[in-house]
């Protein structure tokens, strides 16, 4: 059962929420703290393991089904997140990005789409400034273990923590704003 995300008061009003979810056309995520739990398992050869969430690929498949495709973008250059976006069959991966707000203009550029058909979920603080150029026509989102400067940004915060289906919450909060189609 997907849980009820908690939205924070915002200036927005449900339906200029609602008008907002209704353009997006692709969902951006932040790979470690939003689709993993942040922690990661090193062997002698190095990164071996990262937990991904079946629920979140099941947000995937769902905006998937609405027309709404779904990204990774993550600074970590990680073969565990190349295999799961391939998995989810993401058309957009972007590994080692160490700017994700310049990454997005090259997105934007790339896709022909626009800051207003973005939606995007982050942790940290190095998601700050991607979701400071998003916030302003598009939608936002944070787990509900992220840290208190990229919470305060949050049109939906979700009662799930990354890793344990809160991209899966935020998905399910986009599709419940865009309503029957």
């Amino acid at each position: 059962m997907v849980r009820r995300a908690r939205r924070r008061q915002t200036a927005l009003a449900r339906a200029e929420l609602r008008r907002r979810a209704g353009r997006i056309r692709l969902v951006l995520a932040d790979s470690d703290g939003v689709l993993t739990d942040g922690g990661v398992y090193y062997g002698d050869s190095g990164e071996t393991l990262k937990r991904f969430s079946i629920r979140d690929g099941m947000g995937v498949e769902r905006l998937r089904e609405a027309g709404i495709e779904t990204g990774i973008i993550t600074g970590e250059l990680s073969g565990s997140v190349r295999t799961r976006a391939e998995k989810l069959r993401l058309q957009h991966c972007y590994l080692g990005i160490k700017d994700k707000r310049a990454q997005l203009f090259e997105i934007l550029q790339h896709t022909g789409l626009d800051t207003d058909t973005l939606a995007y979920i982050g942790d940290d603080v190095n998601d700050i400034a991607i979701m400071k150029e998003i916030a302003v026509r598009g939608l936002i989102g944070a787990p509900g273990d992220a840290s208190p400067a990229v919470a305060k940004l949050a049109h939906c915060r979700t009662t799930a923590r990354g890793g344990h289906g809160a991209f899966r919450e935020f998905a399910e909060w986009i599709l419940a704003l865009r309503g029957p189609r």
